[in-house]
């Protein structure tokens, strides 16, 4: 058997902003009705969050939880343990309408940061990202130039970029292109 490794195995860049590979971040899909204690309960025990409102993004020590959808939301925990999280919320939702996957090796986690940040984002994404539109712990799934992807901004001021791991490579290299500090391209 074969080591995991991230998306793009540790890559960087320093322009405008720092564009860094987050490494392996364990990720779980879970699909159910956001409203029940159960889901609630079970969410709480895998992440030591709570679940979010709508596009917001709730962390903990433990990990954490995006909200993306009115059915779905994005459980973040370790990656050594995200097979067992998946046995323990399946264990917990027993006779719930839920199903929980393990989503992990099928994303590209990035974290983006410095000044620069928020303009480097704006100029890849429809998003408003002034600081009076986009405050820590909002979450926000969009297109990122001609791929999906999803992000949030931690009270760190870093945002932390999800998008499906076959376009890893094209969202780092979009992103250390728009971190470049001749870069002036605005691609939607």
């Amino acid at each position: 058997m074969s080591d995991p490794v991230s998306a793009m195995s540790g890559a960087t860049f320093a322009g405008l902003a720092k564009v860094e590979d987050s490494g392996l971040q364990g990720m779980i899909t879970l699909r159910g009705d956001l409203a029940s204690a159960v889901l609630q309960a079970a969410v709480k025990a895998a992440t030591g969050a709570e679940v979010p409102v709508s596009g917001q993004v709730a962390l903990s020590d433990q990990g954490g939880v995006a909200w993306m959808s009115p059915d779905e939301l994005l459980l973040l925990v370790p990656y050594a343990e995200v097979d067992a999280k998946v046995s323990e919320l399946s264990e917990a939702l027993k006779g719930e309408h839920a199903l929980a996957v393990n989503v992990s090796d099928a994303r590209g986690v990035f974290r983006l940061s410095g000044e620069g940040a928020r303009e480097v984002l704006g100029k890849v994404c429809p998003v408003d990202m002034s600081a009076e539109a986009f405050k820590p712990g909002q979450f926000r799934r969009t297109r990122m130039a001609q791929v999906a992807a999803a992000f949030w901004l931690d009270h760190d001021g870093v945002f932390h970029i999800v998008c499906f791991r076959s376009v890893a490579a094209y969202v780092f290299n979009l992103l250390s292109a728009s971190a470049h500090p001749q870069s002036k391209v605005v691609v939607y």
